[in-house]
């Protein structure tokens, strides 16, 4: 149980937090028309870009750190308590689809576990420990990036992850919306969109929220650009799990190469159903296993195996995949 002093001590440190600021003119909100509150809700959430564009260097910064990474194998890691931890499970979830990234490749951790993910688990964001433990389940390694993400910048869950995987060697970035916070000064890269105080008076959900989501979109997006696994701005790397996504796999291949649909079923056929590799079929003649091993050699980078591809000098780039004679 927290002492009447440490309480005391954390209610004076919240108050120094822009997060948690109090907004005098909003008192009457309740009061207010439905209409106009959704303006005032709107009008803030129009600024949170702005916030974020004042912190693109330090997240470009951080993007390339997590790159370099993930391109020798490691992992990209979320931990959060609350929203932030659940918008870092969010987004790791989505790699799969998107960029087909190995099972475990990217995950969130959210204070409390699964169960935190549709309630509250009480007290489960005080405890940097857990952090600690639940990175150790996951065998943290020095190849791997964490991702803190707190609104205050000062949940114990949060920076004990990054503490904790500081001392492991492994990569750290602090996201947070508060400057100068305790997350930030625990990791290497500190991201801190300071979006100001919150329509309801410390419901980060709301502004904060918007600019977390906003940035993890940045760091999982933007690196999986630079790991190879879109072409142009096409998802090249999609895994085709339904209908929709089976369909959307085709018209890539068909943005991607400007084939027929004839041609496009073939290469997808000839390619075992992978987008990439039926692409690079299509536009440098290969054969399906010639245009996979062309790739495996890019580590995955289509431009890069579509350049080796026509390299007549390159053994193996004949037409047929073979030597040429």
């Amino acid at each position: 149980m927290t002492s009447t002093a440490a309480f005391a001590a954390l209610r004076a440190h919240l108050a120094t937090l822009t997060t948690e600021a109090f907004r005098p003119e909003l008192a009457d909100l309740d009061r207010l028309p439905t209409l106009a509150i959704a303006r005032l809700m709107n009008a803030d959430d129009a600024t949170v870009a702005g916030a974020v564009a004042g912190q693109l260097p330090r997240i470009a910064a951080a993007i390339d750190a997590v790159a370099g990474r993930m391109a020798r194998g490691g992992r990209l890691v979320y931990a959060g308590a609350g929203t932030a931890g659940r918008l870092g499970v969010l987004d790791a979830s989505e790699c799969p689809p998107t960029f087909a990234t190995a099972p475990g490749q990217v995950v969130g951790l959210v204070a409390g576990g699964p169960e935190a993910l549709v309630t509250a688990v009480e007290g489960a964001e005080d405890r940097a420990d857990a952090a600690a433990a639940d990175l150790t389940a996951l065998g943290l390694t020095a190849h791997d990036t964490v991702v803190g993400v707190s609104a205050s910048g000062r949940t114990p869950y949060a920076v004990g992850a990054v503490a904790h995987a500081r001392r492991a060697g492994a990569l750290t970035v602090g996201l947070s919306c508060n400057a100068g916070s305790a997350l930030g000064a625990a990791a290497e890269h500190a991201i801190e969109v300071v979006v100001g105080p919150e329509l309801i008076t410390g419901s980060t959900r709301l502004k904060a929220g918007t600019a977390q989501k906003l940035v993890l979109n940045m760091i999982s997006t933007i690196t999986m650009i630079r790991l190879g696994k879109t072409y142009g701005n096409l998802m090249v790397d999609l895994r085709a799990s339904n209908d929709k996504l089976r369909a959307r796999a085709r018209r890539i291949v068909a943005q991607a190469t400007g084939a027929g649909d004839a041609e496009v079923e073939a290469a997808l056929e000839e390619a075992g159903g992978e987008v990439k590799t039926a692409i690079l079929v299509l536009l440098s003649g290969v054969d399906g296993a010639t245009a996979g091993r062309l790739l495996t050699e890019a580590d995955g980078h289509l431009r890069t195996a579509l350049e080796a591809a026509r390299d007549p000098a390159r053994p193996g780039s004949g037409p047929s995949g073979g030597s040429g004679d």
